[in-house]
């Protein structure tokens, strides 16, 4: 059993050592994007109220997104862990969240906070492209392509989010800073908390990884 929860700025490569974690462990990954996702195509109960906020232009509220996640726990694919990524962004989510952990007697073992420093996410963000149809991910730096070349995957046009560009990326690091940064603070007080350099070659990070959660 190996609960985990990922932490740390946009950018940091969470999502990318969640998915190689859930190789390892065998246990999913959980990433709030995608459930949400997942049940608004499924049209779930708490999927189709989660599309009709956004249908609205609203922010998802926390009691929903918790409703998804603990859809997730109890539906027998956490049997053997899971791995939460990008989530909770607010310590009154984190708060939340744990209530709903100790209601179904769940125990998080590692909140693992990426450490990267704020040049290092706007460069990799940056540098950051990806596939309008296959969803493929580029760097600028390494890849060699144009804005706008086909996807060496499956020719779609590749091309760089707003999400992605320099000045939205030092936008969404500011609330970070603001909103989601206290976050790590509950998660000290509480003895779960653990940073780890998230600079380096993708096994490099892995390996310190593995070296915490193995402890």
């Amino acid at each position: 059993m190996m609960n985990l929860i990922l932490f740390g700025p946009p950018g940091v490569g969470k999502g990318t050592q969640a998915k190689i974690l859930s190789h390892i462990y065998h246990i999913p990954h959980i990433s709030t994007g995608d459930i949400l996702r997942q049940a608004i195509k499924e049209g779930t109960p708490l999927g189709l109220k989660a599309k009709s906020y956004m249908d609205a232009g609203n922010l998802v509220p926390d009691e929903v997104m918790i409703g998804l996640i603990k859809d997730i726990l109890t539906s027998g694919q956490c049997r053997n862990g899971f791995i939460l990524d990008g989530f909770p962004r607010t310590v009154a989510q984190a708060e939340a969240l744990q209530k709903n952990f100790q209601g179904l007697n769940l125990t998080v073992h590692h909140v693992i906070n990426f450490v990267v420093c704020e040049k290092e996410i706007v460069d990799r963000l940056s540098q950051r492209y990806v596939c309008r149809k296959c969803g493929k991910i580029y760097n600028f730096e390494i890849d060699h392509f144009k804005p706008g070349d086909p996807c060496f995957k499956c020719g779609g046009e590749i091309f760089q989010r707003d999400d992605d560009k320099p000045e939205t990326v030092k936008k969404r690091l500011e609330v970070y800073h603001q909103e989601t940064e206290p976050v790590k603070a509950y998660y000290e007080k509480l003895g779960l908390l653990r940073n780890i350099d998230g600079i380096g070659e993708i096994d490099e990070i892995t390996q310190r990884l593995l070296a915490v959660t193995k402890k």
